[in-house]
C-alpha cells in the first residue's frame, strides 16, 4: 500500500498491478516471454498508480502477484480466475488444481488483497471516497486492433464514471471508450465487493499498454489524467446523486 492515509477522496486500487509468483509454484511452468505479457499483469498499472498516488495525494492498494496465480478481479471459484490456459498461452501449474490448492492460493493472495482494500475503506469512515481501479490493456488482442487510447468501464449507475467519459472526451473524442474495449459486468469483483454494499461511487479506467511501457510513458500519463479526475470530481453532480461515503440504509 502507498500513502496511507492520504487525504484524497480517491482510493486507487491495482487488481493485476504486479507478476509475482510463489516459489513453491516453479513459475507456473510458464516462459518469461510469457510473463511480460499482458496475460501475467497489467503493464505500467504499478508506475502510473505510484505517480498517480503522488500527485493526487492518494492511497494506492496493488496487488504484486500475478493474475495467472489468482485474478483478484474475479470471484472465488470463477471461470479465470486461476486459467489453465490465458490468450492462447498454455498455464501448465494451473491445471487440476485440488480445492486444497485453490484454498492455498486465496488464503495467500486473494484474501490479504481484498483485506487491504477493506482495511484501507474502514479507516477512511465518514469521508468522501471514490474508488478507481486502475487497468491496462494490450493494443491487439486475437489479430483485433483496439484503437482507443483509454476506457472507461462501468455499469450506468456510477456518476463519477460519466463524468471522467465526459471529461476525457473533451481532448480525446471517440479515442476514450464507454465499455470499450471491456464492459464491466458480472465478471469483475473488486469494484462491485468494496463499492456496492458502502454506497461509494467508482471508476474502472483501463489504459492502453502501450503508452504505458516506460517510466516516462507512465508518468506523461499520470500527469496528463490527475488533473482531469479531479475536474470529474467536481463536476460529477451534473451526472447524477453523489454519494457520502456511507452505506446505504
Amino acid at each position: 500500500m502507498l500513502n496511507a492515509g492520504a487525504p484524497s477522496a480517491f482510493l486507487l486500487l491495482g487488481d493485476h498491478a504486479g507478476r509475482e509468483i510463489p516459489r513453491r509454484l516453479n513459475r507456473l511452468g510458464v516462459s518469461d516471454a510469457a510473463l511480460d505479457r499482458h496475460i501475467a499483469w497489467d503493464i505500467g498499472i504499478a508506475g502510473l498508480g505510484a505517480r498517480l498516488s503522488a500527485l493526487l495525494e492518494a492511497t494506492f492498494v496493488a496487488q504484486v502477484y500475478s493474475r495467472l496465480v489468482v485474478d483478484c478481479n474475479r470471484r472465488p471459484g470463477a471461470d479465470g480466475a486461476m486459467p489453465a490456459v490465458s490468450d492462447g498461452e498454455p498455464i501448465p501449474g494451473n491445471r487440476d488444481l485440488s480445492p486444497l490448492a485453490v484454498a492455498a492460493r486465496m488464503a495467500e493472495i486473494y484474501d490479504p488483497y481484498q483485506e487491504a482494500i477493506a482495511a484501507a475503506l474502514e479507516a477512511r469512515a465518514g469521508r468522501q471516497t471514490v474508488l478507481i481501479a486502475l487497468h491496462s490493456f494490450t493494443p491487439s488482442m486475437q489479430g483485433q486492433d483496439r484503437p482507443w487510447r483509454l476506457g472507461v468501464l462501468h455499469r450506468h449507475d456510477s456518476p463519477f464514471s460519466s463524468a471522467v467519459l465526459a471529461r476525457l472526451r473533451q481532448d480525446l473524442g471517440e479515442a476514450v471508450g464507454d465499455n470499450a474495449p471491456y464492459a464491466m459486468d458480472e465478471t469483475d469483483n473488486t469494484i462491485p465487493l468494496h463499492a456496492d454494499a458502502r454506497g461509494l461511487d467508482y471508476l474502472e479506467l483501463e489504459v492502453r499498454q502501450d503508452l504505458l511501457a516506460d517510466a516516462e510513458g507512465q508518468a506523461e500519463m499520470a500527469e496528463w489524467l490527475a488533473p482531469r479526475l479531479v475536474e470529474a470530481l467536481e463536476a460529477r453532480a451534473l451526472f447524477g446523486e453523489v454519494d457520502t461515503g456511507s452505506p446505504p440504509k
